[in-house]
């Protein structure tokens, strides 16, 4: 894709000689003033850029919530969907949420028009009112044989308050189109009892987010729509499904296709509960779906799927993707036209925020990781959908706000040359486990002499290492022991200092060894049943930062959570569980998982063993370098003594 146009020409200034009057000095510098003063003030909304992005609110509650369609009033906007007709409009569906932000409020279904690739946009429109109960989570798609727009929808009797739908809730599907490139839509109409069964009465959800017509094979031409529904009997809910809602005749009739079905246990566990899918056609015609995870007991907040049958069945279960970085959130996948696929997502494995586009080049089957996907904003975001704009760009329709995901929809358009080319692989540090690949060196880590050998130094901005996922690094409900030496000084190592860092962030599982200016701590949190999940934390107070090497281990045994820090002990209560389930799950070094924090500092040694190490095995890793210490149980041995590979 070429990049957008320019939207100004350069502006230059020429220094003054030595013989410029005063007077014209003074004009000279209040003019360079007001260059910079103008280079600094940020792009009107919607404005070029050289770079190749840009962006503009689309629905914002303080301005169009006051005007709305035909004098409606909305309190919030969510849940963006995005398609392009067969004339190049770009429709972008939202929820006009009128009398608060609940998801069962009344809501409205509304669209914005653009004709010109998102440049610009006509005013919102009301596509379906929802007249006191709750009409939203459009699915859009579009019938590129006869250019019909088809959005599926659900409805649920709606809340005067903020509150959520009660359980059981009683959802049903409606389908509406248009035949004038969205002008205006038919009346909707109830098609329950084509794509609902019975069974699936506690919650309903189409999409949200476009679905897909499929253009290879022998079902081309077939409309296929994610869709996520639960059932309830009467006490509890008992089952999730995930599914495909399918169309041979352009929309006119829908079916149920592909269901995977995941049983609830009575205390409220579940392997996956695959929802809000989103679905791109392979170039061999098969059809992938990436969904929404959440609290299931596979590690990760992401599933994916395939479906080699035009949708009719999925090839094989639901697989979780545990180290594919992403909150509890909808995203979209959208394949461009060289080959490459973008999903978006925000980044931060705990919190709805940093909106990122990740790459994939092999449609689908792996995605690129955070720190090489293209950041969109550092805000708070949610909810988004992508869309290609032919020729040159795609466009992404996103909830965000500086202060929450939800204080408006944005809209950017963005060419491939802003996403950048793929990159060369990271050069990697050995992994001295049984088995292990190399480990991934981020951001400025270098090689330095260490303690004994050598060590890597990292420079507290984005300097890291990352263990690539493999099935053997989860610690589960184990005993465990993770140690390491590390070195830093103040005052250039402020505020908190990730070591290591296993599992997830916030109140996910995990296991963390970190400093600051008063000492060490050493935490897990752990995850029994259904939850909710519980820490402990064992600290040894010190003034380390010190310029000099220390040795720090964490240690679960006999029901104790012990840190050591050189020849000092902490020891708290342990907490039962496993501190690896649910959430994403990653090993870093000199990093938290959110990348809010980095290690300014050296790290060298850092083993992690999945038993508790005697006493006498960890006298000996701190002063015999591990000599006469088993590698029975060793999860992971990174001695940090080089690096390899591209350094670019």
């Amino acid at each position: 894709m070429a990049p957008l146009p320019r939207s100004a020409s350069r502006h230059t200034v020429t220094p003054a000689s030595r013989s410029t009057p005063r007077r014209t000095l003074r004009r000279l510098a209040a003019l360079a003033a007001a260059l910079l003063m103008l280079a600094l003030q940020p792009a009107p909304a919607g404005a070029s850029t050289d770079t190749g992005f840009e962006e503009q609110v689309l629905f914002r509650a303080d301005r169009d919530g006051l005007r709305g369609d035909g004098g409606r009033t909305y309190a919030c906007f969510r849940i963006p969907a995005l398609v392009t007709t067969t004339r190049d409009t770009v429709l972008a569906f939202a929820e006009g949420r009128r009398n608060n932000c609940g998801d069962a409020t009344d809501i409205d279904l509304v669209v914005k028009r653009s004709t010109d690739g998102g440049r610009t946009w006509g005013p919102l429109r009301v596509v379906d009112p929802g007249d006191g109960d709750t009409h939203g989570n459009p699915a859009p798609v579009v019938d590129r044989d006869t250019g019909r727009i088809t959005v599926l929808t659900t409805y649920n009797k709606g809340r005067a308050d903020a509150a959520n739908c009660a359980v059981p809730c009683d959802r049903t599907p409606h389908a509406q189109y248009s035949d004038d490139d969205g002008e205006s839509w038919s009346r909707p109409r109830d098609i329950t009892a084509q794509i609902r069964p019975r069974a699936w009465n506690s919650w309903y959800a189409t999409g949200p987010g476009h679905g897909v017509q499929l253009a290879h094979g022998p079902h081309r031409g077939r409309l296929v729509v994610g869709l996520n529904a639960e059932s309830h009997d009467g006490t509890r809910v008992t089952a999730a499904h995930a599914a495909l809602a399918l169309s041979d005749d352009g929309g006119a009739h829908w079916r149920l296709g592909a269901v995977e079905n995941e049983p609830i246990a009575p205390d409220g566990t579940y392997r996956q509960k695959p929802s809000e899918l989103t679905l791109a056609e392979r170039d061999d015609g098969a059809l992938y779906i990436n969904g929404r995870e959440q609290n299931g007991t596979d590690l990760g907040n992401r599933d994916a799927a395939v479906s080699t049958d035009g949708g009719a069945s999925f090839s094989t279960p639901f697989q979780a993707l545990p180290d594919l970085y992403a909150p509890t959130v909808q995203g979209a996948v959208l394949p461009l036209r060289d080959g490459r696929w973008l999903l978006s997502l925000p980044a931060d494995p705990d919190r709805r925020r940093t909106m990122t586009i990740r790459s994939s080049y092999d449609q689908g089957r792996t995605w690129e990781s955070v720190e090489r996907g293209s950041r969109v904003t550092a805000d708070w975001s949610g909810y988004s959908d992508l869309v290609a704009l032919a020729p040159d760009a795609a466009g992404l329709l996103y909830e965000a706000g500086r202060t929450n995901a939800r204080d408006e929809i944005r809209f950017a358009r963005f060419t491939e040359d802003w996403l950048g080319p793929r990159r060369a692989p990271d050069p990697t540090t050995p992994d001295r486990a049984p088995g292990a690949p190399g480990a991934y060196v981020l951001g400025g880590a270098v090689r330095i002499p260490g303690r004994h050998g050598h060590a890597l130094s990292f420079d507290g901005v984005d300097a890291a290492v990352r263990l690539p996922f493999r099935d053997t690094l989860p610690l589960g409900t184990r005993d465990f022991t993770a140690a390491l030496w590390f070195r830093t000084a103040a005052p250039a190592a402020r505020g908190e200092q990730p070591l290591l860092w296993m599992g997830g962030v916030g109140g996910a599982p995990q296991v963390s060894l970190r400093s600051d200016a008063a000492g060490v701590s050493g935490s897990l949190t752990a995850i029994t049943g259904a939850g909710p999940a519980r820490s402990a934390t064992a600290r040894v107070a010190g003034a380390l930062q010190d310029d000099r090497w220390h040795f720090a281990a964490l240690r679960r045994a006999d029901g104790r959570l012990t840190l050591t820090v050189d020849r000092t002990s902490a020891a708290v209560a342990d907490v039962p569980g496993s501190v690896s389930r649910t959430s994403p799950f990653g090993v870093h070094l000199a990093q938290r998982p959110d990348a809010r924090a980095f290690l300014t500092g050296d790290l060298a040694e850092v083993r992690v063993y999945g038993r508790g190490l005697t006493d006498h095995e960890l006298t000996r890793l701190r002063d015999a370098d591990g000599v006469g210490v088993a590698a029975r149980g060793l999860v992971t041995w990174l001695p940090l003594d080089g690096v390899r590979g591209h350094t670019g």
